[in-house]
């Protein structure tokens, strides 16, 4: 099973690890699978290992404690779309394919235990198994499903280090602000419950990725995340 990573906050924000075989080691020290600049993070803090086609994270004793979706852990089965922090960074776990797929799932649990659509008689686009699609998945005023389109924009071209430097301020005052929102995220006793919606949450934690993404192309052009 392929592990992508992307990290949504921290120095290393905007970098996207995919394709990781387990296990897979996160720390400071330069031996890791992957190796984050936060002096928070412990040398070798996280380990991420394969178990009965399970994902497992142990926190490997480092100093700074690890939280998945805000709760303290030291051992912990991951989902796609977990969020897991360790020292000042934010990780985001799964692709954006693998986190669809566990929304869909969500999704499909919530209807069969309500017993008020089935998922055979939606239109094709409503099976779509579009990452966009499953974060616009919303409901209208009579409460039924329907889908509202939205397309990532690019990034303008051929920007001044002027407009390129404004362009990042904007970037980063929206990232602040979205930090903010995602810390006041709390889970429910020890169940995964969120106390907003989990799809809303997840909507947002993709955003925050996709800022990370584009802040770090915008300041570092050249760089190969």
């Amino acid at each position: 099973m392929g592990i992508t990573i992307r990290v949504v906050d921290g120095a290393d924000r905007g970098r996207v690890f995919d394709a990781l075989t387990p296990p897979v080691t996160i720390g400071r020290e330069e031996g890791n699978s992957i190796q984050l600049n936060d002096e928070r993070v412990s040398r070798y803090h996280i380990k991420i290992q394969d178990d009965h086609d399970r994902l497992v994270l142990t926190d490997l004793e480092s100093t700074n404690g690890t939280k998945v979706n805000g709760e303290e852990i030291q051992l912990r089965i991951l989902r796609f779309g977990d969020m897991i922090s360790i020292g000042r960074s934010v990780l985001l776990f799964g692709s954006r394919e693998q986190i669809n797929e566990r929304l869909g799932d969500i999704r499909e649990d919530i209807r069969e235990a309500a017993g008020t659509i089935d998922p055979s008689q939606l239109p094709d686009a409503s099976r779509s198994s579009s990452f966009d699609f499953e974060l616009n998945w919303g409901k209208n005023s009579d409460g039924e499903p329907e889908l509202e389109p939205m397309d990532p924009p690019d990034l303008p071209e051929r920007l001044s280090p002027g407009q390129a430097a404004q362009l990042a301020e904007l970037i980063e005052y929206i990232h602040i602000r979205i930090r903010y929102l995602l810390n006041a995220v709390q889970t429910e006793g020890k169940s995964e419950r969120m106390i907003v919606e989990q799809q809303e949450w997840q909507s947002l934690m993709d955003l925050q990725a996709r800022l990370a993404e584009y802040l770090r192309k915008v300041v570092e052009p050249d760089s190969p995340y």
